[in-house]
C-alpha cells in the first residue's frame, strides 16, 4: 500500500530558466533512470526540467507477488479484470503533490506536463484529467486509460482542453493497440482532442516516435 511518503526523485534540467517542467513516470518494474537517457534525444531548443520520480515497491499480483516498482497492483491480465483503484488514486495523489512542488517553486500549472510510459502513462492519464489545475499537456506512451468508466464524473473543466499525445506501438504484446485505441475513442467521446501516433514497434519507444514527442513539446512550450 502506499503511503503519503514524497516520492524519491531524479531531476535533470535543461538551461538555467527552464520553460517547462515534466514529471515523467516510468512503466512497471522499472524505475525514475529509465528515461533519463531520452532526454538529449528530443532536440528541445529551451530550457525543461525533468522530473523523474520513482514508483513505490510493492507486490504485484500478476507477477507472483514479486516486490517491484510499480504505480499501482495489476490483478491479471484482461479487459474483465477489476482494477487496482486504490493504487491508481494513491499514485495520482503522489503526483499531485509534485505537482503542488512545482507551483511552490514557483512554476505556473500550464507550464506542468505530465508524462508516462506503460503504468507511468495510465497514471499520467489518470491523474491529469482529474487535476484542477489546467497543465500544460499530458504524454501517454504505450499505454491505456485506466478506470475508464469513472472519468466523465471525476473529470475536471480545467483539463478539458489539455493537449494530449497518445503513442502506441502496433505490435505491442503488453498492451494491445487495441486496449490503447478504444482509450482514445473514449477521451474523444468526452470532447478531448488527442494527438494519435502508432510507430511499427513493440512496448517499447522508437527514434521516430521521440522525434514526434521533441515536436510535440516544443509545441506545448510555445502555447
Amino acid at each position: 500500500m502506499v503511503t503519503e511518503k514524497p516520492l524519491e526523485t531524479i531531476e535533470l534540467a535543461t538551461g538555467e530558466r527552464p520553460e517547462l517542467a515534466i514529471i515523467w513516470l516510468h512503466g512497471l518494474g522499472a524505475d525514475g533512470h529509465d528515461f533519463e537517457p531520452i532526454v538529449p534525444e528530443l532536440g528541445l531548443s529551451f530550457g525543461t526540467r525533468f522530473i523523474f520520480p520513482h514508483a513505490p515497491v510493492r507486490a504485484v499480483t500478476v507477477n507472483g507477488g514479486l516486490r517491484m516498482r510499480a504505480w499501482y497492483d495489476i490483478f491479471g491480465w484482461g479487459e474483465s479484470v477489476a482494477e487496482d483503484a486504490e493504487g491508481i488514486r494513491a499514485s495520482a495523489a503522489a503526483v499531485g503533490r509534485l505537482i503542488e512542488r512545482e507551483l511552490a517553486r514557483g512554476r505556473e500549472s500550464s507550464r506542468i506536463v505530465l508524462a508516462g510510459f506503460s503504468q507511468g502513462g495510465a497514471v499520467a492519464l489518470h491523474a491529469g484529467l482529474r487535476e484542477a489545475r489546467a497543465l500544460g499537456g499530458v504524454l501517454a506512451l504505450s499505454t491505456y486509460l485506466p478506470l475508464a468508466p469513472m472519468l466523465a464524473a471525476e473529470r475536471t473543466p480545467a483539463n478539458a482542453a489539455v493537449p494530449i499525445l497518445m503513442a502506441h506501438g502496433t505490435a505491442d504484446p503488453v498492451i494491445p493497440l487495441r486496449l490503447a485505441d478504444a482509450s482514445r475513442r473514449t477521451l474523444e467521446e468526452q470532447g478531448y482532442a488527442v494527438d494519435w501516433r502508432t510507430y511499427p514497434m513493440g512496448h517499447a519507444v522508437c527514434a521516430a516516435e521521440i522525434r514526434d514527442i521533441g515536436a510535440w513539446l516544443t509545441a506545448v512550450a510555445g502555447r
